[in-house]
């Protein structure tokens, strides 16, 4: 099924009337504005919805619109006669439950229906209050909110009202939703129009009390029924005459009226005042810019200006391929983080770090510190960003280089051990731990201090997994590789003594050997992106090369300074104690800020080499994609290396916002989420679609790594004319074009199938993506649904595969 984009129409004012409470008058409310609607003009048509409905069928809501708003056209999707909430209500019906993607395709559908048949004004009535269950037993305010229509909220006029009013407003809110407008019926006991018209004026949102209507019959029966019939027709009649209601649709239509302009505007007021990231603007115009209205769970609501019939939303749901930039873990708009995030705004704001302590900062550093498998890892700093926290990362384990080694940074250059491709960020002191490329070349302060080793990559190449030399090393390294399983590229115990890995070690020690002891360069740390480097094009090292680049620092602590006192050892011949805290070599700095916390399946990327690092950074998923928070953890050797009686040995780096409440609620609780749903099995699915089913795979790796994305999408895509290789693994999937010019990152052969997920055929949803150069990568939430991605799939097969 295809995702449910949000309904907007020029044509069609559609809004969804939530109450404050259960019997507050949601229905007599829509009645009163049905009514108003059709007297307008005769031109105007006003419909009514009402997705879910429990109770006696005579006593339904549709049915009492037809006989008090003639003309009205309405509609119920799901009827219940149990007038019990509709998660009850369908159990004791034992009928299949609706699931809550097709009760939205179905609001959205009549929707549309109407919006192409002349229809002017529609409402969409919830059942009781703002969180009563849905027939999944979701909260209604969880459920419809992929629509986002504005809100016309029944407030409760009786005691007590006040409170859940505003309750019902603002759970509303922390949700995403525009509350265009508050109604009420008047109480001249409890007065609660006139506390709420005042609290809700300050918040320029319109409140209009209406007449309470009459009470209900005591006993029903067909006296008393016709009597009340009379009784309600006389209480419209009496709304009309005496209520400004016709003004209060005018806004509402202004309002309408206004969003769209707005989302019409916004690409050309971009391209006027917006410098964007990573971007040429050269030649790029305002039709370049998507405007997006809102997001929620895997997509964007995309803004399309043109070429729609009248039926069809303005708002389109585009599948969020960058995970937006590589953030995304929990959803957009996940109610959760959202509740959490206000929280900790409500409980602290912000407040300064340094010498103080609050509970969110202190309770995530302790989770991290407990969970994330590395020993070594014992002191936690709070930075803003994965660029900023590579800053910190390189200062602790340049640091702790030079106190050990005795070196004076301020007369010698001291540089870094890497990856070429690697990339650490944008601000100046971790661009000097990346090789020349595009992103750093033309930066005037740019010096690239150090050396960056090529390295075997992996690839699925017509149906094989493939580990791939460099050509140029080919004698060093031995020819390329070829497996079964992507379980046996990540056997690195198994592959430890192989033929290639004593050749990974060999050329690495003499390397080293030669930069150090022949060309006289000083290195301070060991720094890598596990398994994927990112930035630099979706480069999937061999993870035994990591391994054994990590071995190799770590068991010749001679190679970088030949006064070093502990003797060389293979850590593979004599190992080491079971827990080895202490750095050896140089410290091994790993950036998983993009790699780390589930992005690859796994809480920590370093698991799959079995290497503690010295220092670790994280951020991205850390927040589940919500707010801007990085943790730079260190072992008690690279701390104990700032300790002095002098401040200005400290580590002197900090920012104003460091360690704000906000991030660290959230990222608590998005972590505690990740951690519950891999003990729950919430992936088991995806891991039994990658457990190997030939024999020959080591013991213990079946079903170890695998990915969202299906296996036989990317075996498939690795037969394509077009495709030089492609990799998934956790929810990262990643497809590199042939490209006669050689590939980089300036190369523009991805962009031809960006084009193509951007225009599909269907029209009812798109892929936004990014492209490195030839290389085209998507990405999901790790809460992404299976349905989800492989539509996604069915459309990549679509523009790779079709034209065979």
């Amino acid at each position: 099924m295809s995702p449910v984009g949000a309904a907007l129409w020029r044509s069609l004012r559609a809004h969804q009337v939530y109450g404050a409470n259960t019997d507050v008058g949601k229905t007599i409310v829509s009645t009163v504005l049905c009514n108003a609607i059709q007297r307008q003009t005769s031109q105007n048509q006003a419909a009514f919805l009402k997705p879910v409905s429990t109770g006696p069928l005579d006593d339904a809501d549709d049915r009492h619109i037809q006989r008090h708003a003639a003309g009205t056209w309405t509609r119920c999707l799901y009827q219940f006669e149990e007038p019990v909430s509709p998660h009850i209500a369908v159990q004791q019906k034992k009928t299949t439950i609706p699931r809550d993607d097709d009760i939205l395709a179905s609001v959205h559908k009549t929707l549309s229906d109407w919006a192409g048949s002349g229809v002017s004004f529609a409402l969409v009535e919830t059942a009781g209050g703002v969180h009563s269950p849905g027939p999944n037993a979701n909260s209604q305010a969880d459920l419809y909110r992929p629509l986002r229509l504005p809100v016309v909220l029944v407030a409760d006029s009786r005691l007590g009202g006040i409170s859940s009013s505003i309750s019902a407003y603002e759970s509303l809110v922390v949700r995403g939703y525009d509350v265009h407008s508050v109604l009420l019926f008047r109480d001249e006991y409890y007065k609660n129009h006139e506390y709420l018209l005042n609290y809700f004026q300050k918040k320029s949102i319109p409140l209009v009390p209406l007449p309470s209507p009459p009470p209900k019959p005591a006993t029903w029966n067909v006296d008393s029924l016709a009597r009340d019939e009379e009784a309600m027709a006389a209480y419209y009649g009496r709304v009309a005459q005496k209520t400004d209601i016709m003004s209060l649709l005018e806004q509402l239509n202004a309002k309408n009226a206004e969003r769209i302009d707005r989302l019409e505007s916004m690409a050309r007021r971009a391209h006027a005042t917006i410098w964007y990231p990573f971007t040429q603007h050269h030649g790029m115009e305002a039709k370049d810019i998507t405007p997006i209205d809102s997001a929620y769970d895997d997509y964007f609501q995309t803004f399309a200006e043109s070429g729609l019939s009248p039926h069809e939303s303005k708002l389109r749901a585009t599948f969020d391929g960058s995970a937006s930039w590589w953030t995304q873990g929990l959803g957009h708009g996940n109610p959760s983080l959202a509740l959490s995030a206000a929280y900790a705004a409500g409980r602290y704001g912000h407040v300064m770090f340094p010498g103080n302590i609050h509970e969110p900062a202190l309770s995530l550093a302790e989770l991290l510190v407990q969970s994330i498998g590395n020993p070594r890892l014992r002191k936690v700093f709070y930075t803003d960003n994965g660029s900023t926290g590579m800053e910190v990362a390189v200062k602790m384990g340049l640091r702790a280089a030079c106190d050990r080694y005795g070196w004076d940074a301020s007369q010698e250059q001291i540089s870094i051990l890497g990856l070429k491709g690697s990339y650490h960020g944008d601000t100046i002191g971790v661009m000097d731990c990346s090789e020349p490329s595009t992103f750093n070349q033309k930066v005037e302060w740019y010096r690239g201090r150090g050396y960056w080793f090529d390295f075997p990559q992996v690839k699925m190449s017509q149906g094989v997994w493939k580990i791939e030399m460099p050509a140029h090393l080919h004698e060093s390294l031995g020819s390329d590789l070829e497996f079964s399983s992507l379980d046996g590229v990540f056997a690195v115990e198994n592959r430890l003594q192989s033929a290639a890995g004593k050749r990974y070690k060999e050329y690495i020690r003499s390397t080293i050997h030669g930069l150090v002891h022949k060309h006289g360069m000083k290195f301070g740390s060991l720094i890598m992106e596990p398994i994927i480097l990112g930035a630099g094009g979706m480069l999937f090292c061999d993870p035994l090369f990591q391994r054994c680049l990590a071995e190799v620092v770590r068991g010749h602590p001679e190679l970088f300074d030949p006064s070093a006192t502990r003797p060389a050892q293979d850590p593979a011949q004599d190992p080491a104690p079971e827990v080895e805290t202490a750095w050896s070599g140089l410290p091994i700095i790993f950036d998983e800020v993009f790699t780390g916390l589930y992005r690859l399946g796994r809480k920590s990327s370093a698991s799959f080499l079995n290497v503690d690092a010295d220092i670790a950074v994280n951020a991205k998923l850390l927040t589940g994609g919500l707010v801007p928070l990085c943790t730079t953890m260190a072992s008690d050797e690279i701390f104990r290396a700032f300790s002095s009686p002098e401040k200005s040995d400290a580590l002197l780096h900090g920012h104003s916002y460091t360690a704000h409440a906000v991030g660290c609620q959230v990222a608590v609780d998005s972590l505690q989420t990740m951690i519950r749903m891999e003990r729950s099995g919430s992936w088991d699915g995806y891991r039994q679609d990658w457990t190997p089913t030939q024999t020959g795979t080591p013991a213990g790796s079946r079903g170890d790594v695998w990915s969202v994305w299906s296996h036989g999408l990317v075996s498939d895509l690795s037969h394509a004319p077009s495709v030089d290789g492609v990799f998934a693994i956790g929810t990262v999937l990643s497809i590199s074009l042939k490209d006669i010019q050689g590939g980089g990152y300036t190369s523009t052969a991805a962009r031809g199938l960006q084009q193509r997920l951007v225009s599909t055929s269907d029209g009812k949803f798109n892929v936004h993506s990014r492209v490195l150069g030839n290389v085209l990568y998507l990405m999901s939430s790790v809460t992404s649904q299976v349905e989800a991605l492989r539509s996604i799939e069915g459309l990549l097969r679509e523009a790779l595969l079709s034209r065979r």
